[in-house]
């Protein structure tokens, strides 16, 4: 049955749908969660304000953050302990349906573990890897990431973002290594794309 509706989507016009390459043979739809609630601070944080900790609450839940670095929210099945400590399930950032081995990023656990998380990182570094996409390492990450969008936040924005993740509690989880083009994942990944039809 998804055979057939994947060679009617495809166009009975292209032959031999029954055989070669199906680029939706491994895949199954899913719905991303969107709406997620953001992780309250940790119950002593003497070291940011509560305004600023409040304010960057309000935008980590605004723009999004929760949808791409909470396990399972990307495929529908949010795990509510894990809020912003990263996901299993990565997201394509090449195309699947032409390469079978597409590169893929696995967002980051966003909590202050020191071992899988931001613990050891300044509130410059998630600044500046809020606004310019530069890890504290100084490699630029892809725009999957959507730092382009966020290099517009004010800087006290982007400041009480860093200061409300640096407050959470930390949560210990490693999420998959990134993968290359023509690398084979070895945990599942999404693809989101933005396709034109070839009309003339």
């Amino acid at each position: 049955m998804l055979r057939t509706a994947v060679c009617v989507a495809l166009l009975l016009a292209a032959s031999g749908c029954t055989t070669g390459y199906n680029p939706l043979e491994d895949y199954e739809q899913k719905n991303p969660a969107t709406d997620l609630p953001t992780p309250a601070s940790a119950a002593i944080t003497p070291n940011f304000a509560p305004a600023v900790i409040s304010r960057g609450r309000y935008l980590v839940g605004l723009l999004g953050c929760g949808s791409c670095h909470t396990n399972g929210a990307l495929v529908g099945a949010a795990d509510l302990e894990q809020l912003l400590a990263g996901s299993d399930t990565g997201i394509a950032w090449t195309n699947p349906l032409v390469d079978r081995n597409p590169g893929v990023v696995y967002p980051a656990n966003l909590t202050p573990d020191i071992e899988t998380g931001i613990g050891s990182w300044s509130l410059e570094e998630i600044v500046a890897m809020i606004r310019s996409g530069v890890d504290k390492h100084a490699g630029q990450t892809l725009p999957i990431m959507p730092w382009p969008s966020y290099a517009h936040l004010e800087a006290d924005d982007a400041l009480a973002i860093a200061s409300y993740l640096k407050s959470l509690p930390p949560v210990k989880h490693q999420v998959p290594d990134n993968v290359r083009p023509g690398q084979r994942a070895r945990a599942p990944f999404i693809h989101f794309g933005v396709y034109q039809s070839k009309t003339r």
